[in-house]
């Protein structure tokens, strides 16, 4: 599975990055707002730096409006992905950009036929949330593997990229149902490699060295 990190900071790429951690990246406008600045110098940055898929997201209502969103965002690098709503103007220009050979990400999607719905339509990577459904007491990750069978049945090249991830439980789970991408926040994918035995094993041993060295 590969992990994207969800984040617009630059830090945060960084250390993923010498960590191998990281595969590629999801931007949003909300994230870049947090960045603060020129939000173009800063998008433009991030593809620079990231080896990786780097989503950006349109924010057009209309079909024509994505479109031409999209058009603009492609020329800040060839590792760009739009991220386009699954809405009814969001499946025609995910239809449009297809046939331009342009990889989109469709995002907010909460539903198996909305996914169905991506797929056709020519979807490079599909985006189900599912911290957002869990958040509303319903199992995101049910999502994740009626998705899985339905991409697996018809035999569809789209990604699932799992969105939404609020703790390494969604991330493992996301694996073991076999999800192609999370993405993920930094401070959840810092937390991966953490575990209270591991802590204690290496407290042990360096007390035994100390002894050794003594």
């Amino acid at each position: 599975m590969e992990f994207f990190l969800d984040t617009a900071n630059l830090d945060e790429i960084r250390k993923a990055q010498a960590q191998g951690l990281m595969d590629g990246v999801t931007t949003n406008p909300t994230l870049l707002s947090r960045e603060g600045g020129d939000w173009r110098r800063q998008a433009q940055t991030i593809c620079n730096e990231v080896d990786g898929p780097v989503s950006l997201e349109v924010v057009g209502t209309t079909a024509e409006e994505m479109v031409r969103e999209a058009e603009d965002l492609a020329t800040f690098g060839d590792n760009v992905v739009i991220k386009v709503p699954i809405t009814s103007e969001g499946l025609i220009a995910t239809k449009a950009l297809y046939k331009k050979g342009v990889k989109t990400n469709v995002t907010l999607v909460f539903s198996p036929l909305q996914a169905l719905l991506a797929a056709k339509a020519g979807a490079t990577y599909v985006s189900p949330f599912v911290g957002r459904l869990d958040g509303i007491s319903i199992d995101g990750m049910e999502l994740i593997s009626q998705i899985r069978t339905i991409f697996d049945n018809y035999e569809f090249p789209a990604k699932i990229l799992v969105a939404s991830i609020r703790n390494p439980l969604h991330v493992l789970d996301s694996a073991l149902i076999g999800a192609d991408v999370a993405t993920i926040p930094f401070s959840v994918i810092s937390d991966l490699a953490k575990h209270p035995l591991t802590d204690k094993g290496l407290e042990q041993f360096n007390a035994d060295w100390e002894k050794l060295t003594k």
